[in-house]
């Protein structure tokens, strides 16, 4: 079954990555709370202006933050701990990015999406 809703995504994944997910959440929505949320090729999303602006999914062995490629560039030195690729930045729940981090992250994809 696919999820309909963030809560309905969130409520079918372990405890502690639902933890660390609705941690990110909360931050996302803190640092951007002009975003709405929604789901985005059925995962957790938050859509900016009507456009997908950030995600966030859990795997069977960590959490992914989908942030964007230039986030994940300017803040490659902050990230060298974790695994990154292509905009998504994986981190085990236990080990979740840190919440100012991820306001640097998402405002970096504000201004991002300020000059397109």
């Amino acid at each position: 079954m696919t999820a309909m809703t963030i809560d309905d995504y969130l409520a079918c994944v372990p405890d502690d990555q639902r933890a660390a997910l609705t941690r990110l959440r909360s931050r996302i929505r803190a640092a951007a709370p002009q975003a709405t949320e929604a789901m985005s090729y059925g995962l957790p999303a938050f859509r900016l202006d009507g456009r997908y602006f950030a995600g966030f999914g859990a795997t069977k062995r960590a959490c992914s933050f989908y942030a964007g490629r230039a986030p994940v560039r300017a803040f490659a030195d902050e990230l060298a701990d974790y695994r990154t690729w292509q905009g998504t930045i994986n981190f085990m729940a236990d080990r979740p990015l840190p919440d100012a981090l991820v306001a640097k992250l998402v405002a970096c994809r504000l201004a991002e999406f300020e000059t397109h």
